[in-house]
């Protein structure tokens, strides 16, 4: 297995935390990659892609689209694969149902229907074969040229109201630099994320001084883990060209940011809380039963109908 790559060297650029005082236009783009096999939740993926399995009464992608949305990136693009078909119907116009729904007096249903296909400026592009994130970056190049631009996983998205994408673009304006979100997670959790080495600059802001992809715990420089959420200058594309496939042929994203930290400054927004993952059928329900809850329509009825469940089989023990 290939070591991870670091960053070589502690160039003057790692030290570049004086703002960068050329104006800088706000950040438009967003990128989701949505092409993944969603093995973890077959055979319910088998047909349909892991991205539009509903969270409660919304497939997962659309939150991550409305947090883009909300953060001011009005120009989407979807990575897509094979099969994904059902997330352009999703954000499409469907007259059929609108007529019905204006037949049947449901103006409610109907509104909503119809903005959801406004949401964005949203396109597509198939990514071929599955080769790693990194790849599936790169494949935004020509639709987002030489504009900074934001990735956000499509498993995971963020509380609404919650500013962290927002905060990272403000920070990006500021240093004109790439930014990371970092979360810190259990020392025995690193394994599973990209982990950062940071400097601290702020409560809430780190330069980033190294990056290493899913270390052992003792190994690992700090408890800050990679969660799924980027601000990119667009000379990532440049670093993703240069990077060597891995296992399987993937290329990493993680191992770009690596080769970016030797040329340029790149910062991470810490965050606490406030995020949710459907990345595993465990955190998948974690998600749907918090974010029911929350609901003012079904919680207090779903609550009683949990707190009843777990009085029958005993679940509040232990």
């Amino acid at each position: 297995m290939r070591a991870p790559l670091r960053a070589a060297g502690r160039r003057a650029a790692l030290r570049e935390t004086a703002p960068v005082t050329t104006p800088r236009s706000a950040v438009r783009k967003a990128v989701i990659p949505a092409a993944g096999l969603g093995t973890r939740f077959l055979p319910a993926t088998k047909a349909q892609p892991k991205e539009m399995l509903p969270v409660v009464d919304k497939p997962a992608i659309q939150y991550v689209v409305e947090e883009a949305v909300a953060a001011g990136c009005d120009d989407i693009l979807i990575i897509t694969g094979r099969s994904k078909r059902s997330i352009e119907d999703h954000f499409d116009r469907q007259f059929e149902l609108e007529y019905h729904l204006d037949r049947s007096g449901k103006l409610d249903e109907l509104a909503e229907v119809v903005d959801l296909a406004e949401l964005a400026d949203i396109h597509y592009v198939r990514q071929g074969e599955p080769l790693g994130l990194g790849h599936a970056v790169s494949v935004a190049q020509k639709h987002v040229g030489d504009n900074p631009f934001v990735v956000l996983l499509g498993d995971e998205f963020m509380a609404e109201g919650n500013t962290l994408l927002s905060d990272m673009i403000k920070i990006h304006t500021q240093y004109g630099r790439s930014v990371l979100a970092l979360q810190e997670v259990a020392a025995e959790e690193i394994k599973r994320y990209g982990c950062a080495k940071p400097e601290r600059i702020s409560d809430s802001l780190v330069q980033i001084l190294d990056i290493v992809e899913k270390p052992e715990p003792a190994a690992a420089p700090s408890n800050l883990a990679v969660m799924g959420r980027y601000v990119f200058t667009p000379e990532i594309f440049d670093k993703l060209e240069q990077v060597e496939p891995g296992v399987g042929g993937e290329i990493q994203l993680t191992d770009a940011i690596a080769l970016l930290l030797a040329d340029q400054a790149v910062y991470g927004a810490t965050f606490d809380g406030g995020r949710f993952d459907t990345g595993t059928i465990p955190a998948y329900l974690e998600t749907i039963v918090e974010l029911a809850l929350a609901r003012p329509d079904i919680g207090p009825e779903f609550g009683r109908f949990l707190a009843d469940i777990c009085a029958r089989h005993d679940l509040h023990a232990g």
